[in-house]
């Protein structure tokens, strides 16, 4: 930890936070004191009051009660605006981007740093100047649509910190990203508070916590149950002040030579910006069976599961369910022949955030004789329906009327991966199910998936966790540029030899 600091002692001193939505209490009496020159990890489940807590330091939300103090004096911030100016910059988990525009044109929109008159030309070079200095690079001329999710985030990172945070609040910022450009992200975050600046990292990833953190505070039901060093901290102390129990999860690999549910045959498909990303796709799942995809973010993992699931057209090549050619079929088609999807996006693909939760457990059902008769839905069997499949997830709401959105992250995603495992009877494609969830949720998540395979059904997990792969799969393929490198039994996979693959070495992977 950095001893120098710029004003006062500490850098943010939050104390008696409360804060409650419509009758329910989010924080109860939150103490926070962050010190300049510090990373400081905040921990807790979904739900545990974390992003909440971040976003009233942030200026997003006033606090029922409490005072926030920073650098000695004490704000009420009625915005974000007036939040940044004192010093305070947030990356939320979930982007605020304008997708049309170009990360150039992103990383200056509302910034007083922007030149009165500009062309697109010194936007780049003003950008590039930034991501060099930063260590984060992005291709500036892109639209914000065309990047991965994991490109996204970086602009988000960019953006915040081109404003002149001193105090950044990382709301889940490596849960799109890799291993290595998490590393990297490390590297920035210890430059920054190298220079006397704090970092507050909010992550359920207790391997980076432990690495990257200098101290700790745990959260649980929106109380404040510890604040620590993390020198001397266990992933499983750890777990056990956020969950205050102790799980693990036991999984039993197979091998599965039973007939395919899943065939790829030469397909070929490309990324929203016209580039190929899938070439020559072979790929086969058995009914029974979780077959994991290992690769480094963008390199083809998004648009496989887009063309299996219909929301992407193929190029070249055939895909079939259970004997069926599904080739370019359309989405409800694939979702009839039996293929659930949890999408890389539950906000923005998964589920109608503005809509209730009744209407997202539905979402992929309400055509069934159960919950519809002719045009007309049968709202009695829709809450019923709804009821199960929140019991049955161990989803936390006030009741299946209230907006989605209003849920935490791993709220919503119970939600997605449960109703999409009924749809899936055949044939599970999860992508980044767990992406962004706590211990608890991320088990619970993976449970779900490991319960549809042990029904019958093929799974095909994409993740770019590799332990997460390494965990849940029964066989594991490697992608690299678009393509399938390698594919191993869960027993014979090495993963010295899956990371030279991820890296495209195909040569040295299989050299004896």
């Amino acid at each position: 930890m950095n001893a120098e600091a710029p004003g006062a002692q500490n850098a943010v001193e939050a104390s008696g936070i409360t804060k409650s939505f419509g009758g329910a209490l989010a924080l109860d009496g939150v103490d926070l004191t962050l010190a300049w020159g510090e990373v400081h990890a905040l921990l807790g489940e979904n739900g545990a009051g974390k992003t909440t807590l971040s976003n009233i330091i942030a200026g997003i939300y006033r606090a029922d009660a409490g005072r926030v103090v920073v650098d000695g004096v004490e704000h009420q911030f009625r915005n974000p605006a007036q939040a940044i100016a004192a010093g305070i910059g947030m990356v939320h988990q979930h982007f605020r981007l304008v997708a049309p525009m170009s990360v150039a044109e992103n990383l200056h929109l509302g910034s007083p740093q922007t030149p009165r008159l500009v062309t697109e030309k010194i936007l780049v070079a003003r950008a590039r100047a930034l991501m060099d200095e930063l260590g984060l690079h992005v291709d500036p001329t892109a639209k914000i649509w065309q990047l991965s999710v994991g490109e996204q985030q970086r602009v988000e990172i960019l953006r915040v910190l081109s404003r002149g945070a001193r105090v950044l609040i990382l709301d889940e910022p490596t849960a799109v990203l890799t291993a290595q450009e998490a590393h990297d992200l490390f590297g920035v975050m210890r430059q920054l508070v190298a220079a006397g600046r704090t970092v507050v990292f909010i992550s359920h990833k207790l391997n980076e916590v432990l690495e990257v953190s200098d101290r700790i505070t745990v959260l649980r039901g929106g109380r404040h149950v510890v604040t620590r060093d993390t020198a001397g901290a266990t992933a499983r102390g750890l777990a056990r002040l956020m969950t205050g129990e102790e799980r693990e999860l036991d999984v039993t690999h197979r091998r599965i030579d039973g007939s395919a549910v899943l065939t790829l045959a030469g397909v070929s498909a490309r990324n929203s910006r016209g580039l190929i990303a899938l070439s020559q796709c072979d790929l086969v799942v058995r009914g029974g069976e979780i077959v994991g995809v290992a690769g480094v973010s963008g390199n083809g993992q998004t648009e496989l599961a887009e063309v299996i699931t219909g929301l992407r057209p193929l190029e070249g090549g055939t895909i079939t369910v259970d004997g069926t050619d599904l080739t370019n079929a359309s989405a409800r088609q694939i979702a009839a022949a039996g293929v659930g999807h949890i999408p890389e996006d539950r906000i923005g693909v998964g589920m109608v955030s503005s809509a209730p939760v009744k209407d997202n457990a539905v979402l992929r059902h309400y055509r069934t004789d159960e919950l519809s008769a002719g045009k007309q839905l049968k709202r009695t069997a829709v809450v019923r329906f709804a009821e199960r499949l929140v019991a049955a997830a161990r989803v936390q709401t006030r009741s299946v009327h209230t907006p989605a959105g209003q849920m935490s992250g791993g709220n919503q995603q119970r939600l997605v991966a449960h109703r999409e495992a009924l749809v899936g009877r055949r044939l599970l494609i999860a992508a980044h199910p767990t992406r962004g969830l706590d211990v608890l949720a991320t088990q619970e998540v993976q449970s779900a998936l490991i319960a549809r395979r042990d029904d019958g059904a093929g799974v095909l997990l994409i993740s770019d966790d590799l332990d997460e792969v390494l965990l849940m799969s029964d066989r594991i393929a490697v992608m690299y540029e678009g393509r399938i490198m390698g594919m191993f039994d869960r027993g014979d996979a090495d993963r010295a030899r899956i990371g030279l693959l991820m890296g495209g070495h195909a040569e040295e992977a299989f050299a004896p």
